[in-house]
């Protein structure tokens, strides 16, 4: 039986791991002809949409107890981050924001140990600070045109890492008794209704649909990204969760930034030496942190 959990667990992360290492080219397309929040709230509105007969025909087993801590991990999962990185995104190649997401298992890491006390290491922090390091390097590449200032913007993206982190732990060490479908569909469905009615009541999509000629291969872009990065992969990765630990799970991370780059090359993104001395430093202090933490 382990063995097989085993062989799921990578077979899981491999598919995580193309599924969102393509998520950040799908939001570069999507913020083409809308606007950093209209695209997240495009997205967990869809989301919510495609997960809706799921979370009716798992309803029944939840409790009010566990309706509030559903939403809560639908905000801090789902919700803040999708606007975080769509902020982001405007000015932040979609290859480096995918570097910058091999964070989410130090903030795990750090969480988990803060909040849940867990195990914390020498290693570990050893593996913080190097992880820490290659995130300064990538703030500092190709800022806005100028090689030595700071792009203030990556710090959304830390931001978003650290609630993927806290939601991580969230699942495992408060809403273990559910499965893994009913979790992402319910709380997807429970925070949905707050986008559709940002994303109508405060903003000019119905217009943009109408009037602007990308809007609407921009919206088909954001469809998918709802499709596959939310509804799909959430449900997935919180059977990852289950049958492994946190941060084991976020470890998908270590993969994505291959798939991430390899979009970004394609769509004309280019890549200094900066940046792969960003992305070996995070995924070198991730992978001594994994180590020495598991």
């Amino acid at each position: 039986m382990e063995q097989k959990n085993s062989a799921l667990s990578v077979i899981l992360m491999m598919v995580l791991a193309l599924i969102w290492g393509t998520s950040f080219i799908l939001m570069k397309k999507g913020l083409v002809a809308f606007a950093p929040g209209q695209v997240a709230a495009i997205r967990v509105t869809v989301a919510g949409l495609v997960l809706l007969p799921f979370a009716l025909m798992t309803w029944r087993q939840i409790t009010p107890r566990h309706a509030s801590k559903l939403f809560l991990s639908g905000m801090l999962g789902v919700f803040i981050p999708a606007f975080l990185f769509t902020s982001a995104q405007q000015h932040i190649d979609s290859s480096v924001a995918g570097i910058l997401n091999t964070l989410s298992p130090l903030w795990t890491m750090v969480l988990g140990a803060v909040i849940y006390r867990q195990v914390f290491t020498r290693a570990s922090v050893i593996g913080i600070l190097i992880g820490l390091a290659g995130t300064v390097v990538l703030m500092l590449s190709r800022s806005q045109g100028h090689p030595l200032s700071i792009n203030l913007y990556a710090l959304l993206i830390v931001l978003a890492c650290a609630f993927y982190g806290l939601n991580l732990n969230f699942i495992k060490f408060n809403i273990a008794d559910l499965r893994s479908m009913t979790i992402t569909s319910i709380s997807v469905v429970l925070i949905a209704p707050l986008a559709a009615f940002y994303l109508f009541g405060f903003t000019d999509f119905t217009s943009r649909m109408q009037t602007d000629p990308a809007a609407l291969k921009s919206f088909g872009y954001v469809a998918l990204l709802a499709l596959m990065s939310t509804a799909v992969a959430v449900s997935i990765f919180n059977k990852l969760v289950k049958i492994t630990t946190p941060l084991f799970a976020s470890t998908v991370t270590y993969i994505m930034p291959v798939v991430s780059v390899m979009w970004g090359v394609l769509d004309g993104e280019v890549l200094t030496t900066s940046h792969f001395i960003g992305l070996a430093a995070i995924l070198g202090g991730v992978y001594l942190a994994n180590r020495k933490w598991r």
